[in-house]
């Protein structure tokens, strides 16, 4: 116990001690937020993967309907509903996919 009083009472060891847990409770970039960002910062790379491959994805598309004709007939076709002269549109909705 003698020996144990002299160690606890260094002025170094508490020193260290309290800046520890100043840094890891009190101090503005404390280990909980320093965690919650990392999370924030892994969610917000993911946004940017995703949104990246849909911007490669859409250039595809767009070079895809100024190089092929019949890339932008079916398109404006699909999206549109464009048709041709003497030709009539049927749209089957598909009522299995509604929830009821």
């Amino acid at each position: 116990m003698k020996q144990i009083v002299p160690i606890i009472t260094n002025k170094y060891l508490l020193a260290i001690v309290f800046f520890a847990v100043w840094m890891c409770f009190f101090d503005q970039r404390d280990i909980f937020s320093t965690l919650e960002q990392k999370q924030k910062l892994k969610a917000l790379e993911a946004k940017k993967h995703y949104y990246e491959s849909e911007i490669d994805k859409a250039k595809q598309d767009l070079d895809n309907l100024q190089n092929s004709p019949a890339a932008l007939e079916k398109f404006a076709r699909e999206k549109y509903l464009m048709k041709k002269e003497g030709e009539d549109i049927f749209i089957i909705e598909d009522t299995s996919a509604i929830k009821k």
